[in-house]
């Protein structure tokens, strides 16, 4: 009888026949274009320094585990193979089993030049000296199965990863090189790849993905694509594993103004608005043009604002000092909230990320006006009054793509203040490689598939609802476009409009009562989900309750930060 394992010896099965039947492989719908010339950008090539990367796309099955009891999930362990002269491996890599995606990638390392490899004790990459055994499917039935392996370095270099084999034997220390420990940055883990969810001490054996501590668009880490493990369900030492450093300031691998222009037009999604929505997106200019207003502390009128803010206060922080508001003509304000969708573009803010290894897209939409939000409970809805309206609302979503070859790894899909990232093969497809996102009714929050999205409590089923449909209300934003920052390519490059440079609230502060509105839908809850009004206030995202007119793109954590998840 076996244990918890039921193992596979698959090792030097092609990734091509092995990976493509065990995965759902993913590709693109249509193949990728031809880049326009830059630097080093797509050309499968990227120098970090003294050592120089590239992506490996083929592997050899190794290994897989599946459990035979409980709720885990199977995963399966690939070599990377066929490696350009000169390049190593630093690690093997992991991916759940029966999962579609466009399958693993690692990253291969070698000495940027000959120069950069100096004395013996100075080179970058330097081979382990030995291996030590971190787990073994040994136990768990007679004939073996599976032998995790971690690399130890010489003195002064880290490893990227782990090595696995289906012999009981060490690995040869051929098979990975470790990194001069100058040339890394610290890593984490990430997701969780397997959990093998026993009861049992002796079986307990956790893998991680990994990626850099310090994430965002000034941050040097570069993820190798392996993976961490270890048999502590609750990690939180520093990991044996690092990830790569990139110190070439230059960031060649980035595209150039060319360049970002041919990938916004190759994958600008379609952005679809419900088809009773109320508060579609205008431009900026158009909201400055019919009547918006700048108001100051202390001051009762408020100044008109020309088309490019040039009148608004531009750079510090939001001190709450100024703030947007609709116009006070009569029935200007109602007008200008409706929004005109023909005027409408995406904002675009370009900017590096894992060390300039890939590119963030960040696309931003602008309404004039949020509109109330809506309660959902099983079968039951209730749209509020007032509760989740505010003036000006800015949303986004953003493109992640590789700076190898330019091709889209996965999206970002903004809700309210919070968000995930889905990979490329979950993604809806409009036409070619442009995808579909939707835009919630009235809150504008980004989805990627049509359907009643509930924020709030899922066990209890009840929450904010956020629908989103297909209708004749669209923007495509690989047409409908502006690029307002990419800092990278120096100051002069990409002129940022003045209205980017403020700061504070582009809508007013109105503090109200939401208890009381609560309180008059409390009595129409089914009866199984009646509660108090402070824990019915609870299950709804902080952000719904008052009037506050949200800040620009700029003064959000993720301009320059990661998108948090």
């Amino acid at each position: 009888m076996f244990g918890w394992l039921d193992c596979c010896n698959s090792h030097s099965e092609s990734y091509c026949e092995e990976f493509a039947e065990e995965f759902d492989t993913f590709s693109l719908p249509s193949p990728l274009p031809q880049w326009p010339k830059g630097k080093d950008f797509g050309t499968g090539k990227i120098c970090l320094g003294e050592i120089e990367v590239v992506k490996i796309t083929n592997f050899d099955k190794i290994w897989s585990c599946n459990p035979s009891r409980g709720k885990a999930k199977g995963v399966s362990f690939y070599r990377p193979v066929e490696f350009p002269d000169g390049f190593f491996s630093l690690g093997d890599c992991c991916e759940p089993s029966n999962k579609k995606s466009r399958g693993c990638y690692a990253l291969a390392a070698k000495c940027a030049s000959l120069d950069a490899t100096g004395s013996l004790e100075s080179s970058p990459l330097e081979k382990p000296l030995d291996y030590t055994l971190v787990w073994s499917s040994e136990s768990h039935r007679d004939d073996g199965c599976g032998y995790v392996w971690s690399p130890n370095p010489p003195e002064g270099y880290k490893a990227m990863g782990f090595v696995v084999t289906v012999e009981p034997n060490e690995p040869d220390v051929e098979e990975v090189r470790c990194v001069r420990v100058d040339l890394t940055e610290s890593c984490e883990i990430g997701e969780v790849l397997f959990d093998n969810n026993s009861l049992l001490s002796r079986d307990q054996f956790y893998v991680w993905e990994t990626r850099p501590c310090e994430r965002g668009m000034c941050c040097n880490g570069v993820p190798v694509g392996t993976f961490f493990c270890s048999r502590d369900r609750n990690w939180n030492d520093e990991l044996s594993v690092s990830c790569l450093r990139n110190l070439d300031p230059s960031l060649r691998a980035m595209p150039t103004l060319e360049q970002i222009h041919a990938l916004v037009e190759h994958y600008g999604p379609t952005l679809y608005f419900h088809p009773d929505e109320v508060y579609l997106p205008s431009s900026v200019s158009w909201f400055f043009e019919n009547g918006a207003l700048l108001y100051q502390q202390g001051k009762e009128k408020g100044l008109a604002i020309d088309s490019k803010g040039t009148v608004l206060p531009g750079g510090g922080e939001n001190d709450k000092e100024f703030w947007l508001d609709l116009p006070d003509v009569d029935g200007g304000g109602d007008y200008v909230k409706r929004g005109n969708i023909e005027s409408a573009e995406l904002y675009v803010h370009v900017k590096p990320v894992s060390g300039g290894t890939f590119t963030d897209v960040a696309m931003w939409i602008f309404c004039p006006f949020n509109g109330p939000s809506s309660i959902k409970a099983g079968l039951w809805s209730y749209t509020f009054d007032r509760i989740g309206q505010h003036v000006g609302d800015w949303e986004h979503f953003t493109l992640r793509l590789s700076n190898f070859d330019g091709e889209l790894q996965s999206v970002y899909f903004s809700e309210h203040s919070g968000g995930g990232w889905l990979d490329a093969s979950e993604l809806e497809f409009a036409e070619g490689n442009k995808a579909v996102v939707y835009a919630s009714k009235h809150g504008h929050a980004s989805f990627p598939h049509e359907g009643c999205y509930i924020q709030g409590s899922s066990k209890l089923g009840i929450g904010a609802r956020n629908d989103c449909a297909k209708s004749k209300y669209s923007v495509d934003s690989s047409t409908r476009y502006r690029v307002v920052a990419a800092e990278y390519l120096g100051d002069r490059v990409v002129s940022e409009p003045y209205w980017l440079q403020y700061m504070r609230e582009w809508g007013p502060t109105v503090v109200y009562d939401s208890a009381s509105e609560l309180e008059k839908i409390l009595n129409h809850l089914p009866f199984f989900i009646r509660f108090s009004v402070e824990n019915l206030i609870e299950l709804f995202p902080t952000e719904l309750y008052g009037e506050e007119g949200p800040t620009g793109p700029k003064e959000k954590d993720n301009w320059f930060g990661d998108e948090r998840c």
